[in-house]
């Protein structure tokens, strides 16, 4: 018996790189129906092989689909379950001539666009989206009066705690400033500000006319704490943002931590510091980033074995651990400390391309340039963590060089949103930059 024809709601055209970024998107269009152009099957075929994110969302969407279709035929619909519409997959269509006068190629995107035109002709009664990460084709598509939209399911709403430094309480209480001196701790219940101003680990700088003092909030205890610099591995914090920074990464109940800021703050720096001044508490230190060349520029175009390809994207993490280096002497003990460490391997910098399926024990990972990947790849990366295992994650939301991620959908971004409050979770933006006066106005004004 044939699935009754569905007349209300919307329906939904989905681009590849939405499948790529999400192979669970499918369930995220409430009851309305959902095309997939055949031609996004054709693209999702070029990615089923690799070990990238990207190849793992190829595989995994084509077995969701195989499993929701069964015996069934897509020509009919095939439901997505209580709550959802039927999904469907369109066969190719002729190029209309409104199109074949704008678009001179027969691309992929435009054969995408010609099945969007002929689903919103069909379907009059009803209106036709078309969600594409691409904002280029979002534009093709307006341009040809549909509507086209960006894939929003896991975009933060809210982005203001990436964008602004420690927060600061000017005309503070005294007395609760010289507790916070004489003590170290003040009760939670003494503090007045609400939950919303002060969740766990939030860190603050309390300030009066003559004093002012670093804190931040110890949910364990439900106290608020004063803070005092402390180096790591010959690494002093320079302002208050990076006090902060160095607290959270070397606190062992925090088992995850972001640190977000523009290029010189220092995070990666302050990260890989802390990592060898707690050498002794985990048993290996990883440190890795994706790999995104600024000029789109594949790894098969450098020559060489995998370690001479990989070498020049992860350069920026042995800088860091150079100027660590550069801070002792050749026959300090800090410097033999770093050597052991990679003789035996228990310091590695690596791709995150190789995490995949690995159960990281005892461990301080530490993952650059996270804006660059997807909210999937952050939850993929956090979910490798065994016992014992402390995961920092660093970035600039401003520097994003995916073509599909932009400041609201990248997942440091979407990490910071959602973990947010928790016990084991702290962030801190920092502002400053201290690598050079050149470089921080550079930041600044270019």
């Amino acid at each position: 018996m044939a699935a009754k024809k569905k007349t209300s709601g919307k329906i939904f055209v989905l681009d590849t790189n939405v499948l790529l970024h999400d192979h669970k998107c499918l369930y995220n269009f409430e009851e309305n129906d959902i095309i997939i152009p055949i031609v996004v099957l054709e693209e999702l075929d070029k990615f089923k092989k690799g070990n990238d994110q990207i190849n793992f969302q190829a595989r995994e969407f084509v077995r969701e689909m195989d499993r929701l279709s069964g015996e069934q035929l897509f020509t009919k619909g095939i439901t997505l379950g209580k709550g959802h519409g039927r999904l469907f997959i369109e066969t190719g269509k002729p190029i209309p001539t409104q199109m074949q006068d704008s678009f001179s190629e027969n691309t992929p995107d435009h054969r995408i666009l010609a099945i969007t035109l002929h689903v919103n002709e069909k379907n009059p009664e009803r209106q036709t989206i078309l969600i594409t990460k691409d904002i280029n084709l979002r534009m093709k598509a307006k341009s040809l009066g549909l509507v086209s939209e960006d894939y929003e399911s896991d975009k933060v709403k809210n982005i203001e705690i990436l964008h602004h430094g420690v927060e600061t309480f000017d005309g503070f209480d005294k007395n609760i400033i010289e507790a916070l001196y004489q003590n170290g701790q003040v009760p939670r219940a003494d503090f007045p500000m609400t939950d919303k101003q002060l969740p766990a680990n939030q860190y603050v700088i309390l300030k009066n006319a003559s004093q002012s003092v670093l804190a931040w909030f110890d949910p364990a205890s439900q106290t608020i704490r004063r803070i005092e610099k402390h180096s790591a591995f010959g690494i002093e914090p320079r302002n208050a943002e990076q006090t902060f920074s160095l607290h959270a990464l070397l606190n062992p109940e925090v088992k995850l931590v972001s640190l977000t800021g523009k290029a010189g703050t220092g995070k990666t720096l302050l990260a890989l510091a802390a990592a060898l001044h707690q050498h002794k508490q985990y048993k290996q230190t990883l440190l890795a980033r994706p790999i995104m060349p600024l000029a789109n520029r594949d790894l098969g175009f450098l020559p060489g074995d995998i370690n001479e390809k990989i070498g020049p994207y992860m350069q920026p993490l042995f800088d860091n651990l150079g100027v660590i280096k550069n801070r002792f002497t050749a026959q300090s003990k800090e410097l033999s400390i770093i050597d052991e460490m990679q003789k035996r391997e228990e310091l590695v910098i690596t791709p995150l391309a190789y995490i995949r399926g690995r159960s990281l024990s005892d461990a301080f990972f530490i993952i650059d340039e996270a804006q660059n990947l997807t909210p999937h790849e952050v939850k993929t990366i956090i979910t490798r963590a065994g016992e014992g295992t402390k995961m920092v994650f660093t970035g600039d939301i401003h520097q994003i060089d995916s073509p599909y991620l932009d400041m609201q959908s990248n997942g440091l971004a979407y990490l910071t949103d959602k973990m947010k409050g928790q016990d084991i979770f702290a962030h801190v933006n920092l502002v400053k930059g201290e690598r050079s006066f050149l470089a921080e106005l550079a930041s600044d004004l270019l």
